[in-house]
């Protein structure tokens, strides 16, 4: 059973994320609620690593804000879960929290199926009861992260296939996700083997394939900009880097007919 403490500055907003953890399936215990970092820490001094697991907390806080408590906390018990919760959408605070030992990052207010696919994945680290924390540890540790990473790479790619037509880029996306653009550029290619571009390029591609086999009537240049692209010459060229001919030669394989967009004897590149 998982040991989380709460803590943040405002009662109600306590009181809250409490009740949501009481609907947790995995099974908890609140091991304390703080106002501040600072009465948190007063708790955690006299505290073992299997007193506390999850420490859910918010950034802005009276006395020792969030960042300097996750410092002090990871200091005196390394394997600490601690996710971060903030009204601010701040990348900045996110990145800076991320190096100083977050677990991860969440706004407010806090979705509950997020912070529950965090829990699992810090229980996941826990080490077992029997002792064999080295391998109750170790391969779990491995696959721990994946859980809530996978919700969130799924997030991006959802997005991605829902607004691939729209002018759309890295901060874009970092921007409806909630976390910074240096995060989950990181997360995504870990995740999928593959850059936020590439995906974005590669489902591009795929949406102009199927115009160019289904809508013969349209031309490049128009395809080009259903699918995201201003630039009719990057498309062309991308096109074929990634398909190995030109849209034009790739509509006329699909459909064996004549191209209203080329003109005779000439080459699109």
């Amino acid at each position: 059973m998982l040991k989380v403490m709460v803590i943040d500055d405002e009662a109600h907003i306590r009181l809250g994320i409490a009740k949501i953890l009481s609907k947790y399936p995995g099974g908890l215990e609140i091991a304390g609620q703080h106002a501040n970092g600072l009465e948190a820490m007063v708790q955690i001094s006299g505290m073992g690593p299997d007193d506390l697991d999850v420490v859910i907390t918010d950034i802005e806080m009276p006395m020792m804000d969030g960042l300097q408590f996750i410092e002090q906390a990871k200091a005196r018990l390394p394997d600490l879960c601690i996710i971060m919760l903030s009204g601010y959408n701040d990348f900045e605070y996110a990145r800076r929290a991320m190096r100083a030992g977050a677990t991860d990052y969440l706004l407010k207010p806090m979705d509950k199926v997020e912070v529950f696919r965090l829990l699992d994945r810090c229980a996941a680290r826990k080490p077992t009861a029997t002792g064999t924390a080295g391998e109750g540890a170790a391969a779990p540790t491995a696959a721990a992260p994946r859980p809530a990473e996978n919700a969130t790479t799924e997030r991006i790619r959802k997005l991605i296939d829902q607004s691939y037509h729209r002018d759309i880029d890295l901060t874009y996306i970092a921007d409806q996700v909630g976390f910074n653009a240096s995060y989950i550029s990181k997360l995504f290619s870990r995740e999928r083997g593959e850059t936020i571009t590439d995906y974005l390029n590669r489902v591009r591609i795929g949406k102009a394939k199927q115009f160019l086999r289904d809508h013969p009537g349209l031309k490049v240049y128009e395809i080009a900009h259903l699918v995201g692209y201003g630039d009719k010459i990057y498309f062309q060229k991308l096109f074929k880097r990634m398909v190995g001919m030109t849209p034009l030669e790739y509509r006329m394989g699909a459909s064996g007919g004549e191209e209203s967009d080329r003109k005779p004897g000439s080459h699109a590149h």
